[in-house]
């Protein structure tokens, strides 16, 4: 199954990272979180990937066409014969990555409608957001949508606190502190989606239309949409806080995104 990951957004929150690159080709423990996500993929067994670029869209061809030259060993005979040779192989060897232009202010439904070319007639693909990770079990993820038999289904996810969490006592003493607890209550789209491709004849070419608005409404009113409820670890990365945070769990060894 195809992954479609959104990348063209300018990440206006995030301006301190944004300004010089875009928001997925902001570094997690050295290497962009849209790596990251590729890689939860690929662990489950998708790793054919479809980027739909934007702004500053070049830099992430940049590091795909460069990608053996900056994490191999390589061995250059210079002369009028050049030669390269790569040295060792990496996970990576078996991706296949598209890298789909798809305007600079296009808003999402439009991204994701002009790469319906790139997605085989009848086929389902998996679809979400490359500024996100998350523990979400993908196999059951696509058996949820499989069994609800609807166009799309989202993963409904508790939204990580942007506060540290306190129990006190009577006497003022802090009991339990827990960063960025997971709310209980709320449930919001935390992408991570499988999609049928019947879900293009909702979208429009239209580039001022959200995918998150319209289209998911129309959705929601032909009862096409289905929830797949995920209970793990789901967190964003709006902010600098946030880009902080998952840097420091992926330095102390805790981030649990890290299944490969």
């Amino acid at each position: 199954m195809k992954v479609v990951i959104l990348c063209g957004g300018k990440g206006t929150r995030l301006r301190e990272e944004t300004e010089y690159r875009p928001k997925p080709m902001v570094p997690i423990g050295g290497q962009p979180i849209l790596w990251h996500i590729m890689k939860i993929y690929a662990h489950h067994g998708c790793r054919d990937f479809v980027l739909c670029l934007g702004y500053k869209g070049e830099m992430i061809k940049d590091y795909f066409r460069n990608y053996l030259w900056n994490t191999c060993d390589v061995t250059l005979s210079l002369g009028q014969n050049d030669r390269l040779q790569v040295h060792d192989g990496h996970a990576e060897e078996n991706w296949t990555v598209t890298l789909a232009n798809t305007g600079e202010d296009t808003m999402t439904a439009a991204r994701v409608k002009r790469i319906q070319r790139y997605i085989p007639a009848g086929e389902p693909f998996m679809l979400t957001y490359g500024d996100g990770l998350a523990t979400i079990d993908l196999a059951a993820l696509t058996a949820s949508h499989r069994t609800a038999g609807k166009v799309c289904t989202i993963s409904a996810v508790h939204p990580a606190g942007r506060f540290g969490a306190l129990r006190i006592a009577r006497d003022g003493k802090i009991q339990t502190f827990i960063e960025k607890p997971q709310f209980e209550q709320a449930q919001v789209n935390g992408g991570f989606m499988v999609c049928e491709h019947k879900l293009f004849d909702y979208l429009s070419d239209d580039p001022h239309v959200m995918l998150e608005q319209q289209p998911m409404q129309s959705l929601v009113r032909d009862g096409q949409l289905n929830a797949y409820r995920h209970e793990g670890f789901w967190q964003p990365m709006d902010t600098y806080q946030e880009t902080q945070h998952l840097n420091r769990l992926w330095a102390e060894g805790r981030a649990p995104w890290k299944v490969w």
